[in-house]
C-alpha cells in the first residue's frame, strides 16, 4: 500500500475521491435546479421563497467549491463538465418548475440523496482515516438534516 502525499493510502483516496466526484454531480445538478427555482418562481409565497431559494444556491456553491478543492487535496481531479454532472448524478434535473411546493418536495427529495451519499462517504473516509473528508461530511450532514426538518415542516410533514 503506498501513501500520497498526505500520508493517506492511494487506493482508498483514489475511492474516496470518485465518490467525492459522484457527490460533486450531484450538488452541481441541484445547484441549478434551485437556481432555476430561484428565477421562476410564482404564487403567493414568491418573495419567502425567493430569498429561500437564493440563501438555498449560495450555500451549495459553496458545498461545491470545497468538495472539489477537497478531490484536488486528495491528489485527484475534479469533475468539471456538464455532460459528466449529468451522466453521474442522481439528483434528477428539473425544468421549469414554478410552483413552490412542488419545488419545496424536489429539494427535500435531494437532499436526501445528497445527506446518503455523505453518510457513505463518511464511512470511507473513516476506513481511509481521512479526517479531512470526515469533518466535511460530518458538517455537510448535521446542517442538512435540521434544513431537511425544516423544509418539511413548511410543508407540513
Amino acid at each position: 500500500m503506498g501513501k500520497n502525499f498526505i500520508g493517506l493510502d492511494t487506493e482508498k483516496t483514489a475511492k474516496l475521491a470518485d465518490s467525492l466526484n459522484d457527490l460533486l454531480s450531484n450538488y452541481q445538478i441541484f445547484y441549478m435546479n434551485v437556481r432555476g427555482y430561484h428565477w421562476n418562481i410564482k404564487g403567493d409565497n414568491f418573495f419567502e421563497l425567493h430569498v429561500k431559494f437564493e440563501e438555498l444556491y449560495d450555500d451549495l456553491l459553496l458545498k461545491i467549491d470545497e468538495i472539489a478543492e477537497r478531490v484536488l487535496t486528495l491528489g485527484h481531479r475534479p469533475a468539471h463538465a456538464y455532460s459528466t454532472y449529468i451522466e453521474r448524478s442522481e439528483v434528477p434535473e428539473r425544468k421549469d418548475v414554478s410552483d413552490g411546493k412542488e419545488a419545496m418536495e424536489n429539494i427535500v427529495e435531494s437532499f436526501a440523496k445528497l445527506i446518503g451519499k455523505q453518510r457513505t462517504l463518511l464511512s470511507l473516509a473513516g476506513e481511509a482515516e481521512d479526517e479531512g473528508t470526515v469533518a466535511l461530511m460530518s458538517d455537510y450532514i448535521s446542517q442538512q438534516e435540521k434544513t431537511v426538518w425544516m423544509y418539511r415542516s413548511y410543508l407540513g410533514h
